[in-house]
């Protein structure tokens, strides 16, 4: 299954992570799929690729937790339920 989570990197007690497609056995530092966005929690930066977020998720990928929050503040769902209402 491919899950869409968080690549930590950057320096000691100042990490930014990537947002990531990745298979779930891999581990958490390992080669992504794909770079779907960044996030930085120090100053709540946040960029992101939504459409190939939005593909990735009409494929059937999955976000942990903490990447759901961060798609459901950037309304990336909405986007995932009309492209899916357009195409019916």
């Amino acid at each position: 299954m491919i899950k869409l989570r968080l690549k930590r990197f950057g320096k000691k007690r100042e990490a930014s992570y990537r947002i990531i497609a990745i298979n779930n056995l891999s581990r958490r530092d390992g080669r992504p799929l794909e770079e779907l966005g960044f996030y930085n929690p120090r100053t709540d930066e946040v960029k992101l690729d939504i459409p190939g977020i939005v593909r990735r998720l009409q494929q059937g990928a999955q976000p942990t937790d903490t990447v759901r929050r961060i798609l459901v503040k950037a309304n990336v769902f909405e986007q995932v339920r009309a492209t899916a209402a357009s195409e019916i």
